[in-house]
């Protein structure tokens, strides 16, 4: 099944769909240095900067057919770590995502986001996909992951349990507190106390699941 990835970020998606068999065959990513990790790994693969162009782009020359549309679209809007505003958040850019899966028709749609998306912004979204054609079925993550922003092109999860907000902390995350230093970008403080410290990339990799070196660039 060939996807088009969209908001790639460093691409996450695609290294676990590719992992579940799939093939990645366009990619859409606004941030410069995140395209640059993804040509590391992906150089073959066409890259575009805006979802919001995405359909020209993709049209202006001919492409694969695209069975899955995935993507990870901006949380901020509807993230408990900001003002919540979901629509009227400029950075509401589900309707951009919206428009590739209706112009591209494709047979499958993943999306990923915030647990906050439940109640602000999640009843377009189903309703979209609804008026699309598509079922919409949905999980949480682990109950020991939350995601908080680092920057504009990913997503770190913080070790921190659910059950009263105390960190519970395995063995490889205490060794990482020694070795805890300069991550690219800015840090949430719920971050930098689960770790003792800033992390630096090669651990939020480890975190994150990616292999070692994944953004070396």
């Amino acid at each position: 099944m060939n996807v088009l990835s969209l908001f790639s970020g460093i691409g996450g998606l695609e290294l676990g769909l590719e992992r579940a068999g799939m093939t990645v065959v366009g990619q859409v990513e606004i941030d410069p240095w995140c395209r640059k990790v993804l040509a590391k790994h992906w150089p073959e693969v066409p890259r575009h900067d805006d979802v919001r162009t995405c359909v020209d782009w993709w049209r202006s020359e001919p492409r694969p057919a695209v069975h899955v549309v995935a993507g990870g679209f901006p949380c901020q809007p509807a993230s408990s770590a900001g003002l919540r505003l979901a629509q009227d958040d400029e950075r509401w850019l589900w309707p951009a995502m919206a428009r590739v899966v209706r112009e591209l028709r494709p047979e499958y749609v993943v999306l990923e986001n915030v647990v906050g998306l439940l109640d602000r912004g999640f009843d377009e979204v189903l309703g979209s996909l609804a008026s699309l054609g598509f079922d919409a079925e949905w999980s949480r993550r682990a109950p020991w992951v939350h995601h908080i922003h680092a920057s504009a092109c990913s997503s770190w999860p913080t070790p921190r349990a659910n059950r009263g907000g105390r960190l519970r902390l395995d063995p490889r995350i205490r060794v990482a507190r020694q070795r805890a230093r300069g991550v690219r970008g800015s840090t949430s403080p719920n971050l930098a106390t689960a770790v003792g410290g800033t992390p630096n990339p090669e651990w939020v990799e480890w975190l994150m699941g990616f292999p070692a070196g994944w953004t070396d660039v």
